[in-house]
């Protein structure tokens, strides 16, 4: 047991930063020691302690790698709450608009691996497919294995649309196993939610065809952003929500768990969202 620890967590490493086997002295210190053994025992049967050891295995290699240090995560990815439906939509429009942002796609269409193409995908499908049974009741149980048994390119994605006003709170499993829920996440259709994204494409992307519509999307209008308030937020999403995404007036209500103090909200972010007021 002393040596399987003293293997996961060397003393002792080689250039490579593989483990070097330990001395008798090192296994010593654990094998004389009933509390450290007894402490050792339970971490190498705690799956989290596992996971905590390889987490951080990986993040010292990366880290080797790419010349950087601290957690794996520092400035490779971030995960912060998105508190309310504007910044959902904000935050959803934000990362499928990057192949297009990235230069790598002009259309929505075009851009690989998104969850845009995916929905674009199914409801060409259905736009196609030949029409369903006209007597069958929309919640059919036939209906709904036929959709099993033929999934559309969207089948894994959750839902975009999202009517609380009808739907039940809580979860809604999914009867497909292509995706563990049926519930959405926008209180507007995937039609809506693609005209947005495509209008905002076409405006945020400096070179492509394109002009702006002479009227507004319906979503822009109800959640009371002007393009240029909207444009920004899904071209800065990132800097603009750095601990959490939503209104000012909701991050302003939340509290850490920990510290009990409240999230900072970037001094810009304020501003849009006071513009568009």
């Amino acid at each position: 047991m002393a040596r399987r620890w003293l293997m996961i967590c060397p003393k002792r490493t080689d250039d490579r930063g593989n483990p070097l086997p330990p001395s008798e002295s090192e296994l010593n210190t654990i094998r004389n020691c009933p509390i450290r053994l007894e402490q050792i025992r339970l971490r190498l049967s705690d799956v989290s302690w596992w996971m905590r050891l390889m987490n951080q295995r990986v993040a010292q290699r990366a880290n080797r790698e790419d010349g950087s240090g601290g957690r794996f995560f520092e400035d490779r990815f971030k995960g912060i709450p998105v508190i309310d439906d504007e910044s959902v939509l904000a935050c959803a429009v934000y990362v499928d608009l990057n192949w297009i942002r990235a230069c790598m796609a002009e259309t929505l269409e075009l851009s690989d691996h998104t969850s845009a193409q995916r929905r674009i995908e199914a409801i060409t499908a259905e736009t196609q497919a030949p029409a369903s049974n006209p007597t069958s009741a929309p919640d059919d149980p036939s209906e709904a294995a036929d959709r099993c048994v033929r999934p559309l390119a969207d089948s894994f994605l959750a839902p975009v649309d999202l009517n609380e006003a009808i739907e039940l709170p809580g979860p809604q499993p999914s009867p497909c196993d292509t995706r563990c829920s049926d519930k959405g996440f926008l209180p507007i259709s995937a039609a809506e939610y693609l005209e947005l994204l495509d209008w905002s494409a076409r405006q945020s992307a400096a070179g492509k065809p394109g002009r702006t519509p002479d009227n507004l999307p319906p979503i822009l209008i109800r959640l009371g952003l002007s393009p240029t308030v909207w444009l920004e937020l899904v071209a800065n999403f990132d800097d603009l929500f750095t601990t959490m995404a939503g209104l000012p007036e909701n991050i302003d209500q939340r509290r850490g768990k920990q510290t009990g103090r409240r999230f900072h909200v970037q001094k810009r972010t304020r501003e849009l969202f006071a513009q568009a007021a």
